[in-house]
């Protein structure tokens, strides 16, 4: 495989990309490599446990290589400690069957850290979609949390400067809900970098194996 990409949700056909697949607990297709996880968007006081043991089984499924996404987003409605509680939750589970996180922030960034220090969790944790400056990135990577690129860094500037000062190391790349092709994705990239393709491609590779079971 070609290409990696670590948040989509499409599925795809082509042989030479691997993409894990964005499910919720009331998803219906698991055919292909999938990460499970309630989204702080979704959550349902009434439904907490009963999905938590859902998504306990999903993580048992040899599909399976993540949880998520989930995590922290202060502008919506749901209840930021009810959020924090359920995030907490979830990290316990991905600690217990051991799977990496995929996380979902929106304005939260302090937050996430703050539990990261909290749950010392031995799973890797990766932020997807992420579109914020060099201080946050930095403040991320140094609490060894990698960071997930998506569509943004095609047109925003101040992302691909980002982009630029951030090691490969703690890069991964994804599309997300865009219509964009992660070949795309990648191409974008490698010229931010000033890398041949192929060489990002085995750099990308060489930090999905060392998180995720494939």
């Amino acid at each position: 495989m070609d290409f990696m990409d670590v948040h989509t949700h499409a599925f795809s056909s082509d042989k030479k990309v691997f993409s894990i697949v964005n499910t919720y607990p009331n998803s219906v297709n698991f055919s292909q490599p999938f990460s499970i996880g309630l989204h702080p968007w979704f959550i349902n006081s009434d439904k907490i446990e009963e999905e938590i043991l859902l998504l306990e089984s999903k993580l048992q499924d040899k599909n399976c290589v993540a949880l998520g996404e989930c995590g922290l987003d202060t502008l919506i409605a749901v209840d930021f400690e009810l959020q924090k509680a359920v995030f907490k939750k979830q990290i316990l589970v991905s600690e217990k069957y051991k799977k990496p996180l995929i996380i979902h922030c929106v304005k939260a960034y302090q937050e996430i850290i703050e539990i990261k220090k909290e749950m010392k969790p031995h799973q890797t944790w990766v932020l997807h979609g992420f579109n914020k400056n060099k201080q946050v990135a930095e403040s991320f990577i140094k609490n060894g949390i990698l960071l997930s690129f998506g569509a943004a860094i095609i047109k925003s500037e101040k992302l691909q400067e980002v982009f630029l000062e951030i090691p490969i190391s703690s890069i991964l790349l994804e599309t997300d809900d865009s219509e964009l092709e992660i070949q795309e994705i990648y191409q974008k990239a490698s010229e931010i970098k000033n890398i041949h393709l192929k060489d990002l491609q085995e750099e990308i590779h060489q930090n999905f194996k060392r998180i995720f079971t494939l």
